[in-house]
């Protein structure tokens, strides 16, 4: 597939499907003068947008939900064409559709306008006003496609924002759908579109924008830090992870093992907050690892079809050679194989892996150190707690962990002092289900604010006071 340099002529992207490992759908790439008239169109429909009552734009965003709703089938078998997936493109759908409610009762309240306040000297008074930034360019990821589309989307539209949105090249199949929905709601339409693209598009986004949200790669997330800092606007990213598992002493190994594994193989571990390395104390490994590996090789492949079994496809064929990468350099330096796979099996043209416990694992590993974003779970053992919160923190990423102990005070303790933004508790990936916690992401996780909770929804806001004096007597500071 060629890459494409900003002074090319329009050309065709082919996109492969993963389930055939077939590139049979195609769609032109936009050329940068193309993205500059997007974005120019949409900043011209910004001002009326945010000029407009938070109840209408809620109300707006209410008919998008309607619409899409009308449209809820296409709009799955669009995702489960992209994923290889179905049960998972039937939660992303329905968890995207809720998401508008939420981010419509959160904006209600959280946007109540605020009029003048007195302030600590007497005569005068104080406004704070929120004021929308015009154009948020979101760049989203390939592994939740529409629910990762839509996470910054939905805020900054209720903040009052113009969004361009360029959803992954690798799944672009859903955008035909949700772009007919919107366009179903005229005054939204001004403001919001769906643009399919490379990574050329979403350069010529963020030169263009206000605000650059993106979720994906490390590497490519310092790509669009850089650009957005030579531009001076802000950018949140959301990047990768490699979210450990603590299991304390006393902890349940079964009830743990099947947490687990939810974690680590749930959308076949491509999700940033998949359970990728599990620490377990000595007292406990056999028993755990055993628990562990007889469940995942219960654990069905969703082969031939997309509704047979659990586990689908890797979505993205580069990503299925770093599973191998990371399995081979493993299996090299050691690691044993108590269930699974050794590579990624082509199926019917698809490339799947199985659930795969390792054992005899080290830090000198790239299964322990590097993402992997596969369902691969590496499990060591570990002593005391300090060396397990040693080697918990002993990693580039901080997106979020999981602690098991055998009582909430055991594990609140020690997730306190993970370097982690979101610590589940006796569960795996609770953000996943629970998006009030706010959270940042550490280290080469991610920056910005957070994307949950009312905090998410002023960081499409910049902040302006206005200062009244009150009386008409003279200011003590006035010189004459």
């Amino acid at each position: 597939m060629q890459s494409r340099q900003p002074s090319d002529p329009q050309q065709v992207y082919q996109v492969r499907n993963p389930r055939t490992g077939l590139f049979d759908y195609t769609f032109p790439l936009p050329s940068p003068s193309e993205v500059e008239a997007r974005c120019g169109s949409l900043r011209a429909g910004q001002p009326a947008w945010s000029r407009m009552p938070v109840e209408e734009r809620v109300a707006a965003l209410q008919a998008w939900r309607e619409a899409m709703q009308t449209r809820r089938q296409r709009i799955v078998d669009a995702v489960c064409t992209d994923t290889g997936r179905h049960w998972e493109s039937e939660l992303e759908t329905d968890l995207a559709l809720a998401s508008i409610d939420r981010w419509c009762r959160i904006a209600l309240e959280a946007l109540r306008p605020q009029g003048p306040k007195p302030s600590s000297i007497p005569f005068l008074s104080l406004e704070q006003q929120l004021v929308p930034y015009p154009l948020v360019a979101v760049i989203s990821p390939w592994n939740f496609p529409l629910l990762l589309g839509l996470i910054d989307t939905i805020p900054a539209l209720l903040a009052g924002c113009a969004v361009l949105v360029k959803p992954s090249e690798v799944t672009p199949r859903f955008i035909e759908s949700v772009q007919a929905a919107v366009d179903a709601v005229p005054i939204l339409a001004s403001v919001l579109r769906f643009i399919p693209g490379d990574g050329g598009v979403g350069a010529g986004m963020v030169r263009h924008s206000d605000m650059v949200c993106f979720t994906g790669s490390t590497a490519t997330g310092r790509k669009v830090y850089a650009a957005a800092a030579e531009r001076m606007i802000p950018a949140f990213l959301e990047m990768g992870g490699k979210d450990p598992a603590i299991v304390l002493e006393g902890a349940d190994p079964e009830r743990t093992a099947a947490a687990v594994l939810w974690g680590a193989t749930a959308n076949a571990g491509q999700s940033c907050l998949s359970i990728e390395r599990i620490y377990v104390h000595v007292s406990l490994f056999d028993a755990f690892t055993s628990i562990l590996a007889e469940k995942a090789a219960r654990l069905p492949l969703a082969y031939p079809g997309p509704r047979d079994g659990r586990v689908g496809p890797i979505i993205f064929d580069r990503q299925a050679d770093i599973i191998d990468a990371h399995l081979t350099d493993a299996i090299t330096r050691g690691a044993r194989i108590l269930t699974g796979s050794t590579f990624c099996e082509n199926l019917g043209g698809g490339r799947y892996c199985r659930p795969t416990v390792l054992v005899d694992v080290d830090h000198s590993m790239r299964v322990m150190t590097e993402e992997t974003f596969g369902p691969l779970m590496p499990v060591m053992s570990f002593q005391t707690e300090e060396e397990a919160m040693a080697l918990a923190n002993g990693t580039d990423y901080g997106l979020s962990a999981a602690v098991f102990g055998p009582t909430q005070e055991s594990a609140r303790s020690f997730a306190s002092r993970l370097e982690a933004g979101a610590v589940s508790i006796n569960d795996t990936a609770l953000t996943a289900v629970m998006h009030e916690g706010e959270k940042n992401a550490f280290r080469l996780s991610g920056i910005g604010g957070t994307r949950m909770g009312p905090s998410a929804l002023r960081r499409f806001m910049r902040q302006r006071v206005l200062i009244a004096k009150e009386d008409d007597a003279r200011s003590p500071w006035w010189p004459i």
